[in-house]
């Protein structure tokens, strides 16, 4: 009788949080790119041989990495506007998440580059490459290889934090859970339902990476 029950608490509930769950994939999705571009460009600040350049990435790096996401998250939307800068929960989530997970997008690009060994360095500057294509055609396609797993791992955990950006009443998947059961008090049931369609994004996602990660691994043994 209590499955009974459940199913059909979860029949009227699921279309809701399936347009919180699409919203979570894209907070998810276009906070990951933003998050990738912004680590890249620190990555390669921190490699630069400009000492002010790499200091400074260093420094920005460590103070963004000493901040929980949530106060981040608080930051961009509540303080912001007193500035004159005004975003919508949306666009301060995808903002928000970006800006926190940047460095450690920053270490997966620096250590896969840093693992790329010297030689193919020296082999792109006999061929006459210069520098910025020495980078984009030999360095980070193989530092990308490298740095795969980490980089994968952090995609996962991101599409996990999305959450947060529930905090600022942005109606991703955990915000429309949150008002489902403010007004039905059917908490066991509704976050039962959450964490079913979080295992549902996240397990297949583990799986393609995966497998992903093996394809790279037994090209790289070939």
């Amino acid at each position: 009788m209590a499955l009974h029950q459940f199913l059909l608490d979860a029949w009227d509930f699921l279309p809701l949080l399936l347009q919180g769950a699409i919203v979570t994939i894209e907070i998810t999705v276009l906070s990951f790119m933003l998050s990738s571009l912004l680590g890249l460009g620190l990555a390669l600040l921190r490699l630069s041989p400009v000492r002010p350049l790499s200091a400074g990435a260093t420094t920005l790096v460590n103070i963004i990495r000493g901040l929980p996401i949530i106060v981040q998250l608080f930051y961009i939307y509540f303080v912001l506007p007193d500035l004159g800068i005004h975003l919508t929960a949306f666009q301060a989530g995808v903002i928000g998440m970006a800006i926190a997970y940047s460095p450690y997008q920053a270490e997966n690009f620096r250590s896969g580059i840093e693992a790329v060994e010297r030689g193919q360095h020296e082999a792109a500057e006999a061929l006459g490459m210069r520098s910025a294509l020495t980078l984009r055609r030999v360095i980070l396609p193989q530092a990308f290889r490298i740095a795969l797993p980490p980089y994968g791992n952090t995609l996962v955990m991101m599409l996990k934090d999305s959450s947060l950006v529930s905090t600022i009443s942005t109606a991703e998947m955990t915000r429309q859970g949150q008002l489902i059961a403010s007004s039905t008090f059917q908490n066991m049931t509704v976050y039962t339902l959450v964490a079913l369609l979080y295992l549902l994004m996240s397990l297949p996602l583990i799986y393609m990476l995966r497998r992903l990660e093996l394809r790279f691994d037994t090209r790289k043994r070939a």
